[in-house]
């Protein structure tokens, strides 16, 4: 028993970050706009959260950096593909290439040496996950329960109609888009403050990439995003537990491999609902 509640609590913890910035995502979607840069967001949260932590030694103040600093690159993402229309694919590249160069850069100015140790205090591992739990529930509620959500989802499903009613579709992107990046800021301090004590040049890993898969297999529904983040973050506690076993018969790099091997099965499930679901119309 000892075991199992080891591991849903390792599952938890580790869905969390995932959690956060898919369901970020899935706001976003709903209000028609995919930013496939949120892995930059993450990485930019978590550089700032640790920074100011550094600076004040008070992990708090850090996890409210993260949170504006999500905010802050998410809104330029905002003004360039909202109001400049620019295409979103692109500039959401160009946030993940840009936020692995720039925080790789501050990391060495701040600390002076890329391989010098930067650790800072952390938060409680149990702060967050119950957050994240809560804005699960409380997004699907002001998506689906409410007036404002339902504007929201008309921004995303029929800009058109949605215009014709007097809604303005800009500002609703920008609120989606907004939310989503404090949701990610969210999700990179807390990888950085509570799982972790320090920031490593792209400690994101792909997570921003993994929780945009969750979004696909969670149909972007609040729901459906919390139970794939759990299926998700159980396959990186499996990982960590099959290490832990020893098998030496087997390469570690698999176990490593496990939650991106998800990730690549969960798109080749959803390409082929997809195409069923075509051909059957």
């Amino acid at each position: 028993m000892d075991v199992l509640a080891a591991f849903a609590i390792t599952t938890l913890t580790l869905a969390t970050p995932l959690m956060l910035a898919a369901l970020g995502e899935a706001v976003s979607e709903r209000a028609g706009v995919v930013n496939i840069g949120i892995e930059g967001v993450m990485l930019v949260a978590a550089f700032t959260g640790v920074a100011l932590c550094y600076a004040t030694t008070n992990p708090w103040l850090g996890l409210s950096a993260a949170v504006v600093g999500g905010i802050a690159l998410t809104a330029v993402f905002a003004a360039l593909t909202v109001n400049g229309r620019y295409d979103a694919l692109l500039v959401g590249t160009a946030l993940n290439i840009f936020a692995l160069g720039a925080t790789a850069v501050a990391r060495r100015e701040l600390v002076g040496d890329s391989n010098a140790a930067f650790i800072v205090s952390t938060l409680p591992i149990w702060s967050v996950p119950p957050v994240a739990l809560a804005l699960s529930l409380g997004a699907w509620y002001w998506l689906f329960r409410t007036s404002y959500g339902r504007s929201l989802r008309a921004a995303g499903e029929n800009p058109a109609a949605a215009m014709s009613v007097g809604l303005s579709v800009v500002w609703l992107r920008w609120v989606a888009l907004l939310v989503s990046g404090g949701l990610c800021g969210l999700a990179g301090g807390y990888l950085a403050l509570g799982l972790s004590n320090t920031f490593v040049e792209g400690m994101t890993a792909g997570r921003g990439f993994i929780a945009l898969a969750i979004v696909i297999v969670g149909r972007r529904h609040p729901g459906g995003v919390l139970l794939a983040s759990l299926v998700f973050g159980a396959a990186s506690a499996l990982q960590f537990r099959l290490q832990a076993l020893g098998l030496e018969a087997i390469p570690y790099q698999l176990f490593l491999a496990l939650p991106y091997l998800l990730t690549l099965v969960a798109a080749a499930w959803f390409s082929a609902d997809v195409a069923r679901n075509t051909s059957t119309r």
